[in-house]
């Protein structure tokens, strides 16, 4: 199968566990291409505070070209206002914007805390696994596991569109993490 462009979503604070994963599974074992926002962008991601903005760019300047969305879930990733609005920007779906796959991966600092709200929206209800539209994982040990949980994640951007739930309403701001 052909790799698919993955935006990386995450909290900044969990950056030099991000910069592994794309190390190990982008560079070294060439599972995905990598798109998302980092260190080689000034200011904390887009430099604004208007929402709309921020997510029209985020949509025009990463996620345009991308197919999945892997939310890297950390100590504090739930709490953060712009990984919610990456992810809403990922799940956006009209007669022009194909929303994204969505994969939740678990670095090896999470800690339960919780997973963005966004990403719960989007998870099995009820106990059963087909009738929701993103998953989650452990952080992943093997090439072929997170191969194939990322082509799921981007087949089911048809075959689960129906579940996606994407509340209008967004973070303001950042939300306490302790």
């Amino acid at each position: 199968m052909a790799k698919h462009k993955c935006f990386i979503s995450y909290h900044k604070d969990d950056e030099d566990e991000v910069k592994e994963f794309i190390k190990e599974f982008d560079k070294d074992k060439d599972v995905f291409i990598t798109r998302g926002i980092g260190k080689e962008m000034p200011g904390d991601v887009i430099n604004s505070d208007d929402s709309d903005y921020v997510m029209r760019r985020i949509r025009e300047l990463y996620l345009k070209d991308s197919t999945v969305t892997l939310v890297m879930l950390g100590k504090c990733t739930w709490a953060r206002k712009y990984v919610d609005w990456e992810l809403q920007s990922t799940l956006r779906n009209s007669e022009k914007v194909t929303p994204n796959g969505m994969l939740g991966i678990k670095l090896p600092s999470y800690n339960g805390n919780g997973y963005p709200n966004r990403l719960n929206l989007n998870l099995k209800k009820d106990g059963k696994p087909e009738d929701c539209y993103a998953r989650t994982m452990e952080y992943p040990k093997r090439k072929d596991t997170l191969t194939n949980a990322i082509d799921a994640a981007f087949d089911r951007r048809k075959t689960h569109i129906k579940w996606i739930n994407n509340p209008r309403d967004k973070f303001k701001n950042n939300r306490s993490c302790s």
